[in-house]
């Protein structure tokens, strides 16, 4: 089975999937999101998004391919292009983090490594950029596959909770930790994306 990584794009925004390379719910503030829905215009403002973001920063995500299938993705920018994430009760992301925004692994893929190989790319690219740490709002009452990440996979790799709250608790990972990894750690990575079960329990360093 070949896997590789591509660049996320305003090219390869098609392989992702339907409901998420129509969605702004992140990429625009609320006023500009509604208007980009009545004008069924999301997928475009979405390629905007991500060229701007690219040309004014640098890549802002990747897709994994399975044998040239699209089977996940990961996305993530300085959180000045991820205006919703001011509105957010535990915002705004640190000045000297880089905002996880989402991810999926595609059913039928999930287990296989590709949510570990998606965050480990992430890391590598903000290491390079010489970002100290990743900060991403979790879903306290995650339930399906949506804009958000459940908060409980998000500890299970490592984030730690440094603005609680009920629903959306912010959350960040220095990414120094990122080279000491844990066998049990890279597991509940492959579940981040997946989301499928509980996030498994994590023993002792």
């Amino acid at each position: 089975m070949g896997r590789q990584l591509v660049p996320l794009t305003a090219a390869t925004l098609p392989d992702l999937p339907a409901d998420c390379r129509s969605c702004v719910f992140w990429e625009l503030d609320p006023v500009r999101g509604a208007a980009a829905e009545r004008a069924g215009r999301q997928s475009t403002e979405k390629a905007s998004w991500i060229t701007a973001v690219t040309l004014d920063w640098g890549p802002c995500g990747w897709v994994a391919q399975v044998d040239g299938s699209p089977a996940g993705y990961i996305l993530y920018a300085p959180p000045a292009y991820v205006p919703r994430s001011g509105g957010f009760p535990t915002g705004p992301v640190s000045s000297d983090a880089v905002q996880l925004i989402t991810g999926r692994v595609e059913p039928g893929y999930e287990n296989e490594g590709l949510g570990r190989m998606l965050v480990q790319s992430m890391a590598r690219d903000l290491l390079l950029r010489e970002v100290r740490a990743i900060e991403v709002f979790g879903d306290e009452r995650w339930q399906r596959s949506a804009c958000m990440l459940p908060t409980g996979h998000l500890r299970a790799v490592g984030f730690e909770v440094v603005r609680p709250h009920p629903a959306v608790p912010r959350l960040r990972m220095e990414l120094k930790s990122t080279v000491t990894w844990r066998a049990d750690v890279e597991l509940a990575l492959d579940r981040l994306f997946g989301r499928k079960g509980p996030a498994p329990a994590l023993g002792a360093s």
